[in-house]
């Protein structure tokens, strides 16, 4: 069985759109169909809904099919959501900055950020900022992927970045390649080593 993960893009158009259909047919009274004789009292009554069958659902609405994305989002729903996103983080930066008045505004994300993020992922998960004394965590699969993150980072931007990011990303990943090949060559000497026998049985 493959170790790779699986994942399954989910439009979340077609969830709302679903969520906000349920909500209108809940807000409409439902249409009152011939019900029992009322009884000569002012009491209530049974009134007897009739089940209509559920619409077919067009073709295009139909869910996608193992493998296949989504339809992309249009320009006005990606404007929409954009608009709700920053409306929401400053809500949260509002909170933060009103319980810790001494923080200061956030600087705006840019290019190196995302460098700097991979950076530090690609560096702990070879053993980096383990607090002394502890042995440190490695995980050198996951090093691996995260630089080859940083690769693939650095052949899609080839000709759209300024001379400034172009150094930083490159300086990075030439920085955790040669960190990773430090530890892969430590972890392959460490395995071609024989076993030392316990102090005091030699």
């Amino acid at each position: 069985m493959s170790d790779t993960p699986k994942f399954e893009v989910i439009d979340r158009r077609k969830i709302k759109a679903e969520e906000e259909q349920e909500s209108q047919q809940h807000a409409t009274p439902p249409a009152e169909t011939p019900s029992a004789p009322a009884a000569s009292g002012g009491g209530p009554r049974l009134v007897v809904n009739e089940l209509k069958p559920a619409a077919a659902a067009p073709p295009e609405a139909a869910s996608p099919t193992e493998g296949e994305m989504p339809a992309p989002p249009t320009a006005e729903e990606s404007r929409e959501q954009k608009a709700a996103y920053d409306a929401s983080a400053q809500r949260l930066e509002d909170l933060v900055r009103a319980q810790n008045p001494a923080v200061g505004a956030q600087p705006p994300i840019n290019f190196e950020h995302l460098v700097q993020q991979f950076y530090v992922s690609a560096m702990i998960q070879m053993g980096a900022g383990a607090q002394e004394g502890q042995r440190p965590k490695i995980d050198i699969l996951g090093a691996r992927t995260t630089i080859d993150l940083l690769g693939v980072l650095a052949e899609k931007t080839r000709g759209n970045l300024t001379a400034a990011e172009d150094k930083t990303l490159q300086t990075v990943l030439f920085e955790v390649r040669m960190a990773f090949l430090e530890l892969t060559s430590m972890i392959t000497l460490q395995g071609m080593q024989p076993p030392q026998p316990p102090p005091g049985k030699r």
